[in-house]
């Protein structure tokens, strides 16, 4: 098209002196004069030819000619260019004018003003030129050279006329390069910590504790050759690893080996070692890195260890953890924390009790355990509850019932009346700010203990002045009944209060199926011992008639997956509690070792999720916002429908199992 415009603008029209000839050599024919006609028809067609091989050695002379002159006013008026510089018709793509230094890197030699700029430049697009930007986003590599694309939009010819784009190629290679490698060798802090030494070397003599050390060193200097970093012992059970970030994809594609290979360290007891590592990378200081890496190995041990945390500025990544929790709880913890949150409720002017949203019999049964606590310490805690959406209605209507629990029971809103800067909030049976009962409150009141038993989450509540997080325990109501045996007399707790503890950790335990240990037997016999009635609590658990019968219409609808996951997707609502219960029944099925519910609610798709397998279900949900441990978890999906939540839980299920 541009060649067209030149060539009427600068050629003469030649078509009419051919036709003149070419009339003649017509008349010379009919006046019978062939031969005559015959010179005058061959010399038209030779100066015909002639015409058109000089009219396209003047066009590249005339095209060589407006570049060059380009190039001069280019020079003239600002000095030569030094960039690679093009003019583009955004729409379109055309490529209306470029100088020598573009059309050297991109080989474009003739034909210009024919060619689209991602024909020149493969993928390379001018849609941030006319979003109104003026920085490529992304680089641009040619011949092996990286560039920086800039550019400005201006109209040709008038405001109203088409819309020219113009690029500049700026060469960064270098300056690449330097960022690269940078990046590449930036330091990682790590800490390699043997999460199950104590008991590795319970019981053994001197000898056998230094043959087992030399095996874990032998061990964790194998698996970390090749490295660019230094690896050096700490302690006993602690090691500090500084490499470069070049090799943490390294140990990310062969997924972390050294979480299987350390299991090769059996004690002479028979336990197989476990680790934790804690990375911190992306610090602008090593201690930072450290820092990052402390922080990373205490969320390892919070989500029951043998796993691996790194730490950014920003987030928390997960690797690992597929394995059951094992048992590290000290019993000095539990009275530590007693006698602290005992100091921190004679101090307090208002104490506070929440649990986790739509609670259940053990987020009330932990908040009634720290109710006696602050009774024993001449304060009246209150407890903040939705009283229409729990789980909890028999239990909630027989302490509204109890004299000391006149008035106990209160809305977030109420609660924010009262709260005042010396007041104590202590949170039970969750540690994620965004599932509290009211998130106001929490963020309203800055001394906040937390006692909760799941797996810590990204988003944990912090900061705290006491933390009971054990993610080894089988429930709150269980922690909160440790933390009543150091800080009250046994007669100090009503009989209701007991009963409520014990019907916490009954629910959590399937019965004491599921996540029990010694110390859950323990909590459940003193609770007896003070009059806690397992009639009376097997009643808390019972369900009506229509409950039951939805609870068994979900289990109908339920589906096989990987023949040992059953899954219930419902298109209609039904309570948690239901879901719950349908889940923990699909596990009585011979052959079932995990099970799902998810049913819509409002914009939402709720999950229940248990395991009484090797499945670790809290890192399955994990990825869809979900939470709660390896047997029992669950998750709320926003902005969602049952069968796109169903395709990501399916997702999100086959690539733990590919881990």
């Amino acid at each position: 098209m541009k060649k067209n415009k030149i060539g009427r603008l600068t050629e003469p029209t030649m078509a009419m002196y051919f036709i003149v000839l070419l009339a003649f050599a017509a008349a010379s024919f009919l006046l019978e004069q062939p031969v005559l006609a015959a010179v005058e028809a061959g010399a038209t067609t030779l100066l015909f030819v002639f015409y058109q091989v000089r009219r396209v050695h003047r066009r590249k002379a005339l095209m060589a000619y407006i570049q060059s002159a380009t190039d001069n006013l280019e020079t003239a008026a600002r000095g030569e260019i030094p960039l690679p510089m093009a003019l583009v018709r955004l729409v379109g793509g055309e490529i209306v004018w470029s100088n020598r230094q573009f059309a050297k890197i991109t080989g474009m030699k003739d034909s210009l003003f024919e060619q689209k700029i991602n024909t020149v430049l493969p993928g390379f697009t001018t849609e941030w030129l006319a979003a109104g930007k003026t920085e490529c986003p992304g680089e641009l590599t040619l011949q092996g050279r990286r560039y920086r694309v800039f550019g400005s939009t201006f109209h040709e010819k008038g405001p109203t006329g088409p819309l020219l784009g113009s690029i500049y190629l700026v060469d960064l290679t270098e300056l690449y390069q330097v960022r690269d490698e940078y990046i590449r060798s930036r330091p990682v802090v790590s800490i390699i910590l043997v999460d199950n030494y104590d008991e590795l070397t319970r019981n053994l003599a001197e000898g056998a504790i230094s043959t087992l050390n030399a095996a874990l060193d032998e061990v964790i200097t194998r698996c970390t050759e090749g490295y660019h970093g230094m690896l050096r012992r700490l302690e006993r059970n602690r090691y500090l690893f500084v490499f470069e970030a070049r090799d943490l994809q390294k140990s990310l594609e062969t997924k972390f080996r050294l979480l299987e290979e350390i299991r090769q360290v059996v004690s002479p007891t028979g336990v197989a070692a476990t680790i934790s590592l804690g990375i911190g990378k992306e610090a602008a200081t090593f201690e930072e890195g450290y820092n990052f890496a402390a922080l990373s190995i205490e969320m390892a041990l919070s989500r029951g260890g043998d796993q691996v945390v790194i730490k950014d500025r920003y987030n928390f990544s997960f690797y690992g953890g597929h394995t059951k929790e094992t048992d590290h709880r000290s019993k000095v913890r539990s009275r530590v924390t007693a006698n602290s949150l005992s100091e921190l409720v004679s101090q307090s002017s208002h104490v506070f009790v929440m649990g986790h949203k739509n609670a259940d019999l053990d987020a009330v049964g932990a908040a009634v355990g720290i109710c006696c606590l602050c009774r024993k310490r001449g304060k009246q805690a209150k407890i903040v509850i939705d009283l229409e959406k729990n789980a909890a209605e028999k239990l909630l209507e027989q302490l509204q019932a109890t004299p000391e629990y006149s008035g106990c029971f209160l809305s977030g809103q109420d609660a924010l009346l009262l709260a005042d800067p010396k007041s104590l909030l202590v949170v039970v049976d969750t540690n994620r700010p965004d599932q509290v009962e009211c998130k106001p409150l929490l963020d309203a009141i800055s001394k906040v203990c937390v006692v909760d038993h799941h797996r810590r989450a990204a988003d944990y509540i912090n900061p705290v002045v006491v933390n009971l997080h054990e993610p080894y325990a089988s429930s709150a109501s269980e922690l909160a009944t440790e933390l009543l045996q150091y800080a009250v007399e046994g007669t100090d707790i009503l009989p209701i209060e007991a009963r409520a503890l014990l019907a916490g950790i009954v629910l959590d335990t399937k019965n004491f199926n599921v996540r029990t240990g010694e110390r859950t037997f323990e909590a459940a016999a003193f609770l007896r011992r003070i009059g806690a009635d397992t009639v009376e609590v097997k009643k808390l658990l019972q369900n009506d008639f229509q409950a039951t019968l939805a609870r068994y219409q979900v289990i109908k609808s339920a589906r096989l997956y990987r023949n040992q996951i059953a899954i219930a997707a419902l298109n209609s609502t039904t309570s948690r509690t239901i879901a719950a219960q349908a889940a923990d029944e699909l596990l009585s099925i011979q052959g079932i070792l995990t099970s799902f519910v998810l049913y819509p609610e409002d914009n939402r798709v709720i999950i229940s999720a248990r395991s009484i397998g090797d499945t670790n279900v809290q890192v399955i949900l994990e990825p869809l916002g979900g939470g709660g441990n390896a047997a029992t978890a669950g998750a709320q999906v926003p902005d969602c429908d049952v069968k796109t939540a169903l395709d990501r839980l399916v997702a999100s299920i086959d690539q733990y199992y590919q881990e």
